[in-house]
């Protein structure tokens, strides 16, 4: 019985040694990384903060502000918080096929669409404040300008590259719109299968915050940006996707609380958040939290996910179906987050959003 005892002992320390062996986990952010903080700038964070975790690369995506402001954010928020060995990967400007003008026409005939990121004139929201320019302005930013640069190729090719060089290591974390995945998915359809799995901040599929918000149907901004890039993207043969849709997202706050406290740490992480982080829902923190300790979720469903990409009233509206139910046509089926332990989530944000920078080996 002893040497049995000794036996099982001497198995679990080789199977714990195994496990270190292995390495951290493999990530690539992808964003449309609005600054300064913000929740684009704050998840991002998040993960630079996360000791189990290699970032392989920031890929950015136009959205919630043009993509080479975003890059400019990104830089600077690295700067700031001594984390400028992380390259920086410019992506897509525009979307597959929505634009501006498809957006004014669409507005004509079916209604408002109050907050449209990049393209937004009207200087801001009730959430979500931005100022619109031409695409290809970078204005001084708030936080100052960033001295370090972003990589000379391009988002897609980048992360075709390191799929084919970790194939089934990689996570994709994407917190924007998708556009960079279907380039990816356009020039090597293979990709997908190359990578662990795929981790969506997107979509909307029961809103329940106030009537305003209830009206908007199923236009989450992520897909509604272009819905064709989640088209294509949620077809891929992705081995896993996980969907954090802003129904959960938006039972979560930032709140001034939370903020005074990540800035009593002292760290550059929490002096960023300190001096540019405000009150909002926390909509992309969750799906890197979530991704980081799956226990903070309570509750998901799985459910097939498609896009309405018609260009009619319901364009860009988020399409899901019980099992059993879907047409068929190559929809995905995904996890769906739908509740989360809000005590243990704020508790990981605080966590991640004070940690020191990395020592850099001399």
């Amino acid at each position: 019985m002893a040497k049995r005892i000794l036996l099982g002992c001497l198995l679990m320390v080789l199977s714990c040694g195994a496990g270190f062996g292995q390495g951290k986990r493999k990530i690539i952010i992808d964003q449309d990384a609005r600054g300064p903080a913000t929740t684009d700038q704050q998840s991002m964070l998040m993960l630079l903060g996360a000791p189990q975790v290699e970032i392989l690369g920031i890929t950015i995506v136009s959205g919630d502000q043009w993509r080479d402001e975003e890059v400019a954010h990104t830089l600077r928020m690295l700067e700031l918080t001594g984390h400028t060995d992380v390259k920086v990967y410019p992506g897509a400007v525009f979307p597959l096929i929505n634009n501006k003008e498809e957006i004014a026409r669409w507005s004509k005939l079916y209604g408002k669409v109050s907050y449209q990121g990049a393209w937004n004139e009207n200087g801001s929201t009730v959430r979500i404040k931005t100022r619109y320019h031409d695409p290809f302005v970078v204005p001084d930013l708030p936080e100052g300008n960033p001295t370090i640069k972003a990589e000379q190729e391009d988002a897609a090719h980048f992360m075709i590259r390191m799929l084919h060089r970790y194939p089934g290591e990689i996570t994709i974390y994407a917190g924007g719109p998708l556009t960079n995945l279907a380039q990816v998915i356009s020039l090597d359809p293979k990709a997908a299968e190359l990578a662990r799995e795929l981790v969506v901040m997107g979509g909307s599929i029961g809103p329940e915050i106030d009537m305003s918000w209830k009206t908007a149907n199923r236009r989450e901004f992520n897909f509604w940006f272009d819905p064709e890039a989640v088209h294509i993207t949620l077809r891929a043969p992705w081995k896993k996707v996980t969907v954090t849709t802003v129904d959960i997202s938006v039972k979560t706050h930032m709140t001034k609380a939370m903020i005074e406290q990540i800035g009593r740490a002292g760290t550059p992480a929490a002096e960023y958040i300190k001096k540019y982080s405000d009150e909002e829902f926390l909509w992309d923190e969750l799906a890197v939290a979530a991704w980081l300790d799956p226990g903070i979720i309570t509750h998901e469903e799985e459910l097939y996910m498609d896009m309405d990409i018609s260009h009619t009233a319901g364009y860009g509206n988020t399409l899901v179906w019980v099992k059993g139910e879907e047409p068929g046509l190559g929809e995905r089926l995904v996890h769906v987050q739908t509740d989360l332990n809000l005590e243990k989530f704020n508790k990981t944000v605080i966590e991640l959003l004070s940690r020191p920078a990395p020592v850099k080996p001399s």
